[in-house]
Order: structure tokens, then C-alpha cells, then sequence
């Protein structure tokens, strides 16, 4: 189908319904022509992390369905699967054999080794100390080999996420071999989950080590290209790092917009918003929410740190059920760049300032993504997240067909669903057409949207501090009843 300028779900595959049956069947029955696109999360036999220790590509998870759940899928909506271009579970085949046989087997250069990466009497402290670290030890983790022999291969992120050495040829084989499969199974877009993790250089921090990391990206995209597939690196990081990525004319994420935006709508100030929508690529997804927490790295330099310290701290106060500790390792999270919470109730479950939020989305520059809890203006499980002490689990809701049922009632749904169908079907939100933003005072944002033909124009006439908004096509206005 290739990648649509429509909006885009984000979901897992038993997070709609109790799997992509269910899935397919509410998306058509509730969400209409609101959604053009899904970016289904790991969807294979997985070890942990919710998905992001796979056991392999090859499968779909038998709880969820087969291939042919997904190729329906693919009927009706491009597709994003994931690419966990970093590690592979170590329940893996290919760990269970470099287990088993050592140096004899045909995978032993697919992992990384710890111990062979260092120098004679390195890593030193300040070695370990260095690198861009998601726990607070070495990231390593020992292997012990039926000869009984031991060694320590690297791992980045959980117990099971073994990573993998993309320097070697059997890992780009094992890439290439993968890529052919998602795209034989209806995937458009892929997306390289961890990348920025991948290179490992010695005397470096191991995070989007240059030039390295283009090497690999661009070798990976002549791969995904043989198979009419595109690519979408995920970083969490420096701004900066993301409109590099756009300079190589790659989709990226905006990971920023949901902290500015989150500003914006509690400081009631419109400066900081319009300064980042005019400096944000076309080619990109935007996003409010995602399966992770809110992200605050990402957003450095664009507010100023009093900024963040700001929104952060109207979060924890004014959000609904958020509390600091869901952050922090009583909930098993030491990831301090987030802030875990949905989006509706980090805006306190308040439905107009949540609805404005969305306005500011689908009118940012981009293809808008809109995480599955998000869409149904979802507030934070705090059952979920007491039943498992996993922080991310307070933006993980279960639902049933039939709580599906009754959330798309209300109207601030409705009116999302409303807002989403009429940007996916209005030809002023062109990615080759035009973007004008406007603070004719300091509350107030103006975005206005122009096709490239200059055919059909849209603009959005926001009240940051009055929480009031216009919308007009083609100077006529277009209502959403909250």
C-alpha cells in the first residue's frame, strides 16, 4: 500500500480486543476513516519488555493471530512494525545455539561480546562511567556455554535483550533475511527500534556514534528499499539529532511536541509552541503519546530548563493520578527522561484542554501518530500499574470490545474521531504543501495549512488561555461538539 499522509494508530494487538481479530473488527466498526494507518507494536513471540525481546521474526504471536490477521490489516491500512535492530531475546534459536556450540556455531559473531570488545585491563570506571547507559551497571550480562566455558556479551536494555553486533556479516544477513519477511507480509514502514544504540565504538558513549551510525542506517535503508519498504529510526534524544536525521531525508518522530505542547496549554503562552512548529520538518510523525512515558530529553534547548521544570511540575500537580513515584524505580523505571502517565490525564482529564491538544497535533507539521489510549482520551490504570509495579503499564489499558463500545460514546471521542477524519481527508494537510504560524499575541496561535496546488487551505485560530478555537477549510468552519 505504501505510506499514506493519513493518521496513524498505535497499538498493541490485544490492546484493542484480545487480538488483531478483535482488533481489525473495532477499528472498522468505531474508528471509520479517522485512522489510515497502524504502527502494530512487536506482534512476535517475545520474552519481555511487551514485546521488544523477540524470540524471532518469523512468527506471529500465536495469542494474537497468524499472518494472515495481519495481511487484513494490511488491506485496509499501511502498516509499521517494528525492528529491534539492537537485540534479540536470548531465548532466541540463535542464542540457545551460540549457547550450545560456542565457536562452532554459525551465530557466534551475532552477538556482541563484552569481553573481546575491550582492550587488555579496560573497561576502566571512567570507561563504563561513559557510555549512554539505560541501568545503572555495565551494560553486560554473562553467558555460560555448555562446554562450561563463560563470557560476557552486551545488554543494553532487559535481561532478555541481548545485543547484537552490526558489524558482522551474519547480522546483516540475519537484518536483510528480516526486512524480506516483514515486507512480504504487507509491512510499509519500519521502524528501528533502539537504533541510536547499535554502534559500539571504543572512547565513545556508544549513543549515535558518528559516522558509524550512518554507515548502518544507509545500508539498512539499501536493504529495506530492495523491498519497497522506508525506514523510521527511533531516538529519544537532543532535538537536534532528529533534524540531522531529516537532513538525510529520512522520516523522524517529534518527541518534542508533547512536552511544548503540554506547556503551552498549562502556561497558557504561545511562544514556545509556534518557535517549534515553524522550525519542524514535513517528514515526519508527530506524537502526543506512544507505549512509553512522556518525553522530557527530547524537548531540551527548545524550552529552556525552567520551561521543563515547569511543565514537569504542573504535570505532577495538575494531572490526573500522576504521581513522581510512577517514574522511579517503586515502579520499575529508572528512565528519568520520562514522565509516565496518559496524555488525557496528564491534562487532568480535563476534555477541552486534551481536544486542543489534538487540535495542535493535527495541524503540526507531519503525519500525526496517536497512541490507541490516546484515541479513546484514555486515563491512567492505576490498577494495571499497582497489579505489576511497571510504570509504562499506567498507559497500557486492556480494553474489551465492549469497554470499546461505550468509550467511543463520549464526546470527546467523538469529537477526536471527527477531527482525525477531517485531516486525513482535507488536501491542506499536503506534506509538499505549506505551514504558517502566527502569535498575534502572546495567547494566541494561529496554524494555518495551504495545499501545494493551493487548492484547499486550513487554519486553526487557537486560545491558549481562554482554552477557545476556530477551525475553518476553505474560510468555512468546521465544528467539533465536545
Amino acid at each position: 500500500m505504501g505510506i499514506q499522509n493519513k493518521t496513524m494508530l498505535i497499538t498493541y494487538s490485544d490492546s484493542l480486543g484480545k487480538n488483531l481479530k478483535e482488533l481489525d473488527d473495532n477499528l472498522e466498526k468505531y474508528f471509520g476513516d479517522a485512522v489510515g494507518g497502524i504502527h502494530l507494536l512487536p506482534f512476535f513471540p517475545s520474552t519481555g519488555d511487551r514485546g521488544f525481546a523477540p524470540v524471532d521474526y518469523d512468527k506471529v504471536d500465536p495469542a494474537f493471530g497468524d499472518w494472515g490477521d495481519v495481511k487484513r490489516l494490511g488491506e485496509k491500512y499501511y502498516l509499521m512494525f517494528d525492528f529491534m535492530i539492537n537485540h534479540i531475546s536470548r531465548q532466541s534459536k540463535y542464542y540457545k545455539d551460540y549457547q550450545e556450540k560456542h565457536e562452532e556455531s554459525v551465530y557466534k559473531d551475532l552477538f556482541l561480546s563484552w569481553d573481546k570488545f575491550w582492550p587488555e585491563n579496560r573497561p576502566t570506571q571512567e570507561d563504563v562511567d561513559l557510555i549512554y547507559k539505560r541501568k545503572d551497571r555495565a551494560p553486560r550480562q554473562e553467558i555460560t556455554f555448555k562446554d562450561g566455558e563463560t563470557e560476557f556479551l552486551w545488554n543494553t536494555f532487559g535481561e532478555e535483550q541481548i545485543d547484537l553486533d552490526v558489524t558482522k556479516e551474519v547480522t546483516m544477513n540475519f537484518i536483510k533475511k528480516t526486512i524480506e519477511n516483514l515486507a512480504s507480509n504487507d509491512c510499509d514502514l519500519i521502524r528501528l527500534d533502539a537504533f541510536a544504540y547499535a554502534i559500539k565504538k571504543l572512547d565513545t558513549n556508544d549513543f549515535f556514534v558518528e559516522p558509524e551510525i550512518w554507515d548502518l542506517l544507509n545500508n539498512v535503508r539499501d536493504m529495506a528499499a530492495e523491498f519497497g519498504v522506508e525506514l523510521l529510526p527511533e531516538i529519544h534524544e537532543h532535538y537536534s539529532i532528529q533534524l540531522k536525521i531529516a537532513d538525510h531525508d529520512y522520516y523522524i518522530y517529534d518527541f518534542a511536541l508533547p512536552m511544548v505542547v503540554l506547556h503551552a496549554l498549562y502556561s497558557g503562552h504561545a511562544n514556545q509552541l509556534a518557535k517549534w512548529l515553524k522550525m519542524s520538518p514535513m517528514k515526519q510523525f508527530t506524537t502526543l503519546d506512544t507505549h512509553d512515558g512522556i518525553g522530557v530529553v527530547d524537548v531540551k534547548d527548545i524550552l529552556t530548563d525552567e520551561e521543563i521544570d515547569f511543565a514537569s511540575n504542573e504535570l505532577y500537580k495538575v494531572g490526573a493520578n500522576v504521581k513522581r513515584k510512577y517514574s522511579s524505580a517503586e515502579y520499575n523505571n529508572l528512565d528519568i527522561y520520562q514522565i509516565n502517565s496518559t496524555y488525557y490525564s496528564a491534562l487532568g482529564d480535563d476534555d477541552k484542554k486534551y481536544f486542543l491538544a489534538r487540535l495542535i497535533q493535527a495541524f503540526a507539521p507531519g503525519i500525526p501518530q496517536v497512541y490507541y489510549v490516546g484515541f479513546l482520551a484514555g486515563k491512567n490504570d492505576l490498577e494495571l500499574l499497582e497489579n505489576t509495579k511497571e510504570g509504562r503499564n499506567i498507559n497500557r489499558h486492556y480494553y474489551t470490545s465492549e469497554e470499546i463500545a461505550e468509550e467511543v460514546k463520549r464526546p470527546v471521542v467523538q469529537a477526536l474521531l471527527k477531527l482525525f477524519s477531517f485531516r486525513n481527508h482535507s488536501g491542506a494537510f499536503d506534506l509538499e504543501g505549506t505551514i504558517d504560524v502566527e502569535t498575534p499575541d502572546k495567547h494566541t496561535v494561529i496554524i494555518t495549512r495551504t495545499s501545494s496546488d493551493l487548492q484547499t487551505q486550513a487554519q486553526v485560530r487557537l486560545n491558549l488561555k481562554d482554552l477557545t478555537y476556530q477551525v475553518t477549510e476553505d474560510g468555512q468552519e468546521v465544528t467539533f461538539t465536545l
